[in-house]
């Protein structure tokens, strides 16, 4: 009696995460309504955008829409297909990365050549590549899991393909995009067996070859001497740190209420893209920033918990993908955050599923359907039902 009481609880249980997709959706919804609270001030003094003071929340809902549907999408398409297409999704990537430096093609915006005019919307490359990256390291992993040992045909292969891709980030220039693709890669293959003499290097060079990027290159060097002691140049390099500092002294624990940031009336730049976690913090205090984390936690965490689920299922290609999803979205974040609170130097990451931006809210949005679906199958095979 009692067993098939608990065999009819597991065929009637959900067939889904349903706290991770609420959780995806809260995030999408906080995000909806901050960027259009960070934005008001910009775009009413955006000739560009006629003064519409709903132009970015307009575009963002629309976003929104867009990547919940393709996510829907994503969704119903089995991590077996996403395998098989994983070398020419990544391929693709490159395609894109390469399209994006060619003059008259590429558009650059701010000094940085990263976008693909689609003429009404703007496609960042990186943001993809963020996704194909991790897909196309599981799979390599999954494929090489015999030779991982060997620096030479399990190790060397893949770090030829990255100093591809980063090369090509970093003609952009894109250091963001390239050290998240790089926490990515090394996390799969860390996860994935890597010998630990291999890792272990690549850590240290890794460290040598950022140092180096960052005293080679003029701007990022006065980034870092900016992020330092943001309040000696307040007008110059330490602008957007001591306005973002500001934000967050000004929450306290409360907020001063939605609407009522100051900063964000043209002092904060980027308040509705890289800086949106200090309008959140001026606003909404030290409760919401709280919250931020948390529901950002909730998820990194749960993706682990659904790779440990596919490994138990021998699924071991979903089991990585789930890992390596779960690092993007925690090494993407406490980036972000950890500009935002002057932890670390000032880079152009956007805050996943909140920040401003079609290409990054569509990425975010496939990944998290695709961890979806990742558990969805299996809890089907758990229920002995084919996926």
């Amino acid at each position: 009696m009692i067993a098939t009481m608990l065999n009819r609880e597991r065929i009637n249980a959900p067939s889904y995460d349903q706290g991770l997709l609420w959780v995806t959706l809260i995030l999408l919804g906080i995000g909806l309504v901050m960027v259009y609270s960070a934005s008001i001030a910009i775009a009413e003094a955006d000739k560009a955008v006629g003064h519409n003071s709903s132009y970015y929340l307009v575009r963002q809902a629309v976003f929104i829409v867009i990547s919940v549907s393709a996510a829907f999408v994503a969704f119903n398409i089995p991590v077996a297909w996403w395998q098989k297409m994983a070398p020419y999704l990544f391929l693709i990537g490159l395609a894109l990365l390469v399209l994006v430096l060619i003059p008259g093609i590429g558009r650059v915006v701010g000094g940085s050549r990263r976008w693909l005019s689609l003429f009404v919307i703007n496609l960042q490359p990186s943001e993809l590549m963020k996704l194909f990256a991790a897909m196309y390291v599981a799979d390599y992993t999954v494929r090489k899991a015999a030779v991982m040992d060997s620096f030479r045909h399990g190790f060397f292969p893949m770090l030829m393909v990255m100093l591809v891709v980063g090369g090509l980030l970093l003609r952009e220039p894109d250091f963001g995009a390239f050290a998240v693709i790089a926490a990515i890669s090394i996390s799969i293959l860390w996860l994935g067996g890597i010998n630990a003499r291999i890792f272990g290097g690549l850590i240290v060079l890794l460290v040598v070859g950022f140092v180096f990027l960052i005293w080679s290159s003029p701007y990022r060097l006065e980034r870092v001497i900016g992020f330092m002691d943001p309040w000696a140049d307040p007008y110059g390099k330490g602008y957007q740190l001591s306005h973002a500092l500001i934000a967050f002294g000004r929450g306290e624990w409360l907020g001063v209420g939605l609407g009522a940031s100051v900063e964000k009336l043209l002092y904060l730049p980027e308040a509705h893209t890289d800086f949106l976690l200090a309008v959140i913090a001026e606003e909404l205090g030290f409760v919401g920033v709280t919250t931020v984390v948390a529901l950002f936690a909730w998820i990194v965490m749960r993706a682990f918990g659904i790779a440990k689920e596919a490994i138990e299922n021998e699924r071991y290609f979903g089991a990585l993908l789930a890992q390596g999803l779960g690092v993007w979205i925690g090494v993407q974040g406490i980036i972000n955050m950890g500009v935002n609170m002057g932890l670390l130097p000032t880079k152009g990451l956007t805050l996943p599923l909140l920040s401003f931006g079609g290409s990054g809210i569509l990425a975010n949005c496939i990944a998290m359907a695709i961890l979806l679906r990742i558990d969805f199958e299996n809890r089907r095979l758990q229920k002995g039902l084919p996926v």
